[in-house]
């Protein structure tokens, strides 16, 4: 069952390569963070960004995804057996996510949680889905990580914890119309994304159902820095609101421009904006009046976070975001399915975490629907003088 076939692995990287799934920067020596599987356990694999343009995401939700597998050997374990965590980096590149998940099927993992961007899921899912082995994505928004948007089929093996675009879009647009108050806003998307690019689309389609005017749509690419002419534009357009789907390297500093431009409007944003570099790049005055769409709030007072929280800033001292949430419940929810298919098994697996239900996790309440998604409410996070507060929960 977990045998890699070489040709076949190498084919699917050359395609991989072929349809041009590029991100991040430069590589380095693989590294391992953890020990040799330990022979008795179950063995999980981690393939997560630790280096490279989304560091932050996969550093995090590997230390929630740690946690939770500490908490679950202390209570003893699953089915009688310890979970044996074995760690990778995929560099924040597709390619290299699969080149570990092809190292990690070697190592007879059961389940693989990671990557968190849908590009590097992407790089990820042939070779989870040749091998038959579950992938918990914790972060992927992109609707076509768990449906083959070629087929319409959902992907057997592939799963995530996290909500999907069309939902985040849409929720940002209503609490922009509902809340705010707004009439009119800017689109400032980054179009070297599709997570990005479908955000924009959704947010325009359900701004302008409740009655919203978009005044413009501008663009910027990966690892731009400078803003300052399109800012100059959106500010003479004069919108109430002003959207700006993308990751958080972009985003701060055209958070940061706007501001010295004198633009006060409000500006939202999705999960892509969850890191603290937010705050050390933009600064705190500048993230007023800001919000993003999240998975959860650590100032949620529902016990099950406060227990999250307390424990995670134990073990590490410092604060979870959102991205270690959805670590720590993809660990979880993994250890859902196993106990319900009563073995440590990849196939059995898939099939229990097809069914699950009414599942309690740290972001949310969450039932695994047809296309393997969770359905599960959102929640609206405000920056007020740099410090993250929860704004809002919406139920979908």
């Amino acid at each position: 069952m977990f045998g890699t076939k070489k040709r076949r692995i190498a084919i699917l990287i050359m395609m991989v390569f072929m349809f041009g799934i590029i991100a991040g920067c430069g590589r380095e020596a693989p590294t391992n963070q953890q020990p040799a599987p330990t022979a008795g356990a179950i063995n999980v694999g981690l393939n997560v960004e630790l280096s490279g343009g989304v560091a932050s995401y996969g550093t995090n939700a590997r230390d929630g995804a740690m946690l939770a597998i500490e908490q679950v050997n202390a209570a003893g374990g699953v089915l009688g057996q310890q979970l044996n965590p074995i760690v990778r980096d995929c560099k924040s590149l597709p390619d290299e996510a699969m080149s570990v998940s092809a190292a990690l099927v070697d190592e007879n993992i059961v389940a693989q949680i990671g990557p968190l961007t849908s590009g590097n899921v992407a790089g990820s899912t042939p070779i989870m889905m040749e091998n038959k082995i579950p992938l918990i994505a914790p972060a992927a928004t992109a609707t076509n990580v768990t449906v083959d948007d070629k087929t319409g089929a959902t992907r057997d093996y592939i799963f995530r914890v996290c909500f999907i675009d069309p939902f985040q879009g849409t929720l940002m647009a209503q609490f922009a119309a509902d809340n705010l108050k707004v009439k009119t806003a800017v689109i400032y998307g980054d179009t070297s994304s599709d997570y990005a690019k479908g955000l924009a689309d959704y947010f325009k389609q359900t701004f302008t159902e409740k009655g919203g005017k978009i005044l413009g749509t501008e663009g910027f690419v990966k690892d731009d820095r400078d803003f300052r002419a399109t800012l100059t534009k959106i500010k003479g357009l004069g919108p109430e609101f002003i959207y700006v789907p993308g990751y958080y390297q972009e985003v701060a500093p055209l958070i940061a421009q706007a501001r010295e431009q004198g633009i006060t409007v409000p500006i939202g944003g999705p999960d892509g904006w969850d890191s603290p570099d937010m705050v050390t790049v933009a600064k705190a005055e500048a993230l007023n009046n800001t919000y993003f769409t999240n998975h959860y709030s650590s100032q949620d007072t529902d016990p099950k976070v406060v227990a999250f929280v307390e424990a995670f800033k134990t073990k590490y001292n410092k604060e979870p975001d959102g991205f270690a949430a959805l670590g720590y419940d993809s660990v979880q929810i993994m250890v859902q399915g196993l106990n319900d298919a009563q073995a440590a098994d990849p196939v059995k697996l898939a099939g229990a975490l097809a069914q699950i239900k009414n599942f309690e996790g740290i972001t949310g309440n969450m039932t695994i629907d047809t296309n393997h998604n969770p359905v599960k409410a959102g929640v609206i996070i405000e920056f007020k003088d740099g410090k993250q507060t929860m704004n809002s929960r919406i139920q979908p």
